[in-house]
């Protein structure tokens, strides 16, 4: 079966990412991969000719980073006010379908300040697949996608 490109978004204008109240200005989004965590060898003295695998059972979602675009009381809000706090967070794509987990900002890093030039922050989220805080605070929680 091919893809219809005519519903292929071929542009990522109008991409977003929202956690926390921040009033950061997106420039670019890498969305979380989805991991599978690599193989288990179940290789026995009764194979013949090949080592054999099998997939692992659990799934993980990787990192999430961005860049944008910030206002220097951002520092304060979304860099100390929101690292390390488990938090429910939404990617918006540009066809405005959804993808909703939890996760916490890991880092919240500023780049260089330069005259003429927008201040930018890199931020890296870390989905924790749970709500609730801390390590035992919360229930096991599966990533949400909603298609537009």
């Amino acid at each position: 079966m091919s893809q219809d490109l005519a519903n292929i978004t071929m542009d990522g204008k109008g991409a977003s990412i929202s956690y926390g109240g921040g009033n950061l200005q997106e420039v670019s989004i890498s969305p979380p991969a989805v991991v599978g965590g690599g193989s288990l060898d179940v290789t026995t003295h009764r194979n013949g000719n090949y080592r054999t695998k099998a997939p692992k059972k659990l799934k993980d979602l990787g990192e999430v980073s961005f860049t944008a675009i910030y206002d220097p009381s951002e520092y304060n809000t979304t860099g100390l006010g929101k690292v390390n706090v488990n938090q429910q967070i939404t990617v918006t794509f540009p066809d405005t379908s959804t993808l909703v987990f939890y996760g916490f900002v890991d880092s919240f890093t500023p780049g260089e300040l330069t005259p003429g030039e927008l201040p930018t922050v890199e931020v890296t989220i870390v989905v924790t697949n749970q709500d609730g805080a801390g390590t035992t605070g919360g229930s096991e929680t599966a990533p949400v996608y909603t298609s537009a």
